[in-house]
């Protein structure tokens, strides 16, 4: 019998600036590889080498209403998914604050790199994720995401692997959710992709056990 290939997702933690570290995971069924990369080029190499079906960015990919650039001051602060973060209580960086602007303009220029080499990307908020997971972020405890990680069942990552590296697994991870049906797109086809468990609430300061929703 024929084994199926494997569904192949590629994760980045997109920097703001070439000059800094951008994470970078790919994911093929469990198992992640996390790479460092700095420019665009070196981005899209990975993509273009390893052809996923999805890639799920850390990025801002969409503008608020009313707005048609990053340097436009017109128009809302809040898009409709940052808006259901809010409602989940979740912390998030608007994206009108000065050092989100630079991010997502590259973030918006690198999706419609992708976009015109066939390749789908999706905004993904790895902090929501850790946090509806019931996982530390990467500022807390990284050797604490890694260990989340692991038990989410991810192989492959090594003890070493940088904070970049890791919120790229999660958002990777996130796409793999979402292609199995457990992930939802707060805001629209243009918002923020989330994991779907259990309990999307949490305020709580002691998370509920993961359980997915299954969609069958």
């Amino acid at each position: 019998m024929t084994k199926n290939p494997p569904l192949v997702v590629v994760g980045i933690d997109l920097a703001g600036s070439p000059k800094r570290p951008t994470g970078v995971c790919v994911l093929r069924d469990l198992t992640a590889k996390t790479y460092i990369a700095f420019s665009d080029n070196e981005i899209l190499s990975f993509v273009r080498e390893v052809k996923p079906s999805l890639v799920p960015i850390d990025a801002p990919l969409s503008l608020p209403n009313g707005r048609t650039t990053v340097h436009d001051r017109s128009g809302e602060h809040l898009r409709d998914c940052d808006r259901e973060l809010q409602r989940r209580g979740i912390r998030f960086f608007p994206i009108t604050l000065g050092p989100m602007r630079m991010l997502t303009e590259r973030g918006l220029a690198l999706k419609d790199q992708l976009s015109t080499m066939g390749y789908q990307a999706v905004e993904c908020y790895p902090g929501a994720a850790q946090d509806l997971w019931g996982i530390p972020r990467q500022h807390q405890d990284r050797l604490g995401l890694l260990t989340g990680l692991r038990k989410l069942g991810l192989r492959g990552l090594k003890k070493s692997a940088t904070s970049d590296e890791l919120d790229a697994a999660t958002a990777a991870l996130v796409g793999r959710w979402f292609l199995l049906g457990h992930g939802l797109m707060l805001g629209g086809e243009t918002g923020i992709l989330i994991p779907v468990v259990a309990d999307q609430d949490v305020r709580s300061k002691k998370p509920k056990a993961l359980r997915v929703r299954s969609n069958r």
